[in-house]
């Protein structure tokens, strides 16, 4: 059972090594970028469906229901940002994330519940105590959004005002990672996952390589 479990983890890894690589190769070559860059929701979906595959359920209801709220909290956190500036700064999506309701994407609302997922699931592993958990997984959170931010612009996810991206938008992300985080903690839903760190790395190599090529090489 456990060599099957193994090849299973052995074989998604691999997948989604090819599909973000494919997609590295296909944004770095002007012709395909705007093919590639309509992508990216079918990319986090892929994520987010391995996420699903190799969770360990203990109360589904609950963890679904939890991970649920984090989904329409954040979609409305992430609305009001954008309407009104003062969370985030003064920002607005493009169309890189799929549609838009009240001028924001529903996928940016899938992205924050799996990056706290993402996150919890590495922070549980390596501490004991709930307070550095939620501090870690915050911290995890907060460094991913420095490198997104970097990415995001060229993929045509979001752009901020004159492109400065203001220290208010990584103070409020790391206030409501630790916000979301707390809730995790209090709420005891429990996060086990063999495939989560390895998405959570994938991603962030994806966004690391592809502003090297397109900011600093071409």
């Amino acid at each position: 059972m456990r060599n099957l479990l193994s090849d299973r983890i052995l074989t998604a890894k691999i997948l989604l090594g090819i599909f973000f690589s494919v997609g590295i190769t296909g944004m770095a070559i002007p012709a395909s970028r705007e093919t590639f860059t309509s992508l990216t929701p079918v990319a986090l979906l892929l994520s987010i469906a391995a996420v699903i595959i190799f969770h360990k359920f203990h109360d589904p209801a609950k963890e679904i229901l939890f991970f649920l709220f984090i989904f329409i909290a954040a979609f409305i956190i992430e609305a009001i940002g954008v309407k009104t500036g003062r969370i985030f700064g003064s920002y607005r999506y493009e169309t890189g994330l799929g549609p838009l309701i009240f001028e924001t994407p529903l996928m940016i609302g899938a992205n924050w519940a799996l990056l706290v997922y993402c996150t919890a699931v590495i922070a549980c592993r390596f501490l004991v105590s709930d307070f550095l958990k939620i501090i870690a997984g915050s911290a995890l959170m907060l460094a991913y959004d420095l490198i997104l931010e970097q990415a995001a612009p060229v993929m045509h996810m979001w752009s901020f005002e004159d492109n400065v991206i203001p220290w208010r938008n990584y103070a409020s992300w790391f206030l409501l990672a630790v916000i979301f985080h707390s809730l995790l903690r209090l709420s005891g839903v429990r996060t086990e996952n063999h495939i989560a760190p390895f998405v959570l790395f994938v991603q962030a190599v994806f966004f690391i390589i592809l502003v090297i090529i397109l900011k600093f090489v071409r």
